[in-house]
């Protein structure tokens, strides 16, 4: 057994914090499911940027989400340290005794330190980090070489303190509120669409270079709809995500349900949990589907499916056979257009669509 693992009886109050985009928290959610299962005694707090906040709302075992507003810093050096003070102290008066850092951001070490928790641990970064980073945490964990899930990862913050997720606690967790069920179920009906009876469609990410084209796009729904499916087209209200599904809509032979730039998060997981699939790239809205438990169909190009791949649900991962994916880059030669995304075939997708929603 794990000589050094971490008394979980000592714990009161735990914090864990998780500084990224919107789908990197989502996939952190298991972290606090596999704390609470494991010491229920204890209170799991979360901090995260303000706007990725609804990942985490209604979480059952989180007690308290503390937030850091990205926007602090355009609003002038004081009003930035005013800010910050009052979050440092109010992340002091809960008295943690554990920290649960998950990114590489300088701050969870900084906390790590002034909050004076007994346990804290973090990746370990060899040729990132140095002494300091080292030294502000009790347990540091490695990352393999070969690829591993993002999920997996996380949780291997947990089994490095001596804490081993069971199989059936590993789910992502996305409460949905019933303002948010109730306001999608009617949203659908005015476009006729009962639930079940829908495949959801998100052609974008907030980075194009791993998007499909708009013609295959085009193409796509066309052929579905020939197959008698209904569509609905979502994207977040960005000017660019909006004018790519423009590019796509006003090129189609029939008109879709298109409510792009129109759903918050907890409406965009209200809609996927009532489609019968949901097909994109890799973004939030993919890992949205995974933890709605809808089959999903997503395309990857230049990032790696391994890591980032739909977790735990019915799916269809499709890519192309390119020697040099996954690269990360942004585009073939930086140049914005990946070919190992934009070179899979419309038949593909139709074929995998078809094959993820016969009944089981």
């Amino acid at each position: 057994m794990l000589k050094d693992a971490i008394d979980l009886s000592a714990l009161r109050r735990v914090l864990v914090v998780k500084l990224r985009h919107h789908g990197d928290v989502l996939l952190a959610s298991p972290v606090f499911t596999v704390l609470k299962n494991h010491a229920p005694h204890v209170e799991v707090d979360a901090l995260v940027y303000r706007d990725t906040e609804p990942m985490l709302l209604g979480h059952p075992a989180i007690a308290n989400i503390f937030t850091v507003d990205r926007g602090w810093k355009q609003e002038g050096r004081s009003a930035q340290i005013a800010n910050e003070w009052r979050l440092f102290r109010s992340l002091r008066a809960r008295h943690y005794d554990l920290i649960v850092h998950l990114t590489e951001s300088p701050r969870g070490a900084v906390l790590s330190l002034l909050l004076g928790a007994r346990y804290s641990v973090a990746r370990e970064y060899p040729a990132r980090r140095g002494t300091l980073w080292r030294n502000s945490f009790t347990h540091l964990y490695q990352v393999p070489t070969k690829p591993r899930h993002t999920v997996e990862i996380h949780l291997d913050a947990l089994r490095r303190l001596g804490i081993y997720p069971e199989l059936d606690e590993r789910h992502l967790v996305l409460s949905v509120s019933d303002e948010a069920e109730t306001s999608v179920r009617a949203l659908m009906a005015r476009h006729g669409i009962e639930p079940k009876q829908s495949i959801h469609i998100h052609p974008t990410s907030r980075w194009l270079f791993k998007c499909w084209t708009v013609d295959k796009y085009v193409a796509l729904i066309d052929a579905l709809q020939e197959m008698g499916e209904r569509i609905v087209l979502t994207a977040a209200p960005a000017e660019h995500e909006l004018q790519f599904v423009a590019s796509i809509t006003s090129q189609l032979k029939r008109p879709v349900a298109d409510l792009c730039g129109q759903l918050d998060l907890k409406q965009l997981a209200a809609l996927t949990r009532q489609a019968k699939c949901f097909v994109g790239v890799d973004s939030v809205p993919m890992h949205i589907a995974a933890a709605m438990q809808t089959p999903t169909v997503v395309l990857f190009g230049p990032s790696g499916d391994l890591e980032w791949g739909p977790w735990q649900v019915k799916a269809r991962v499709l890519t192309s056979n390119h020697s040099c994916r996954p690269c990360g880059q942004d585009g073939c030669g930086n140049g914005k257009v990946s070919e190992c995304l934009t070179t899979i075939a419309v038949e593909q997708v139709l074929s995998a669509i078809k094959q993820i929603t016969l009944p089981s």
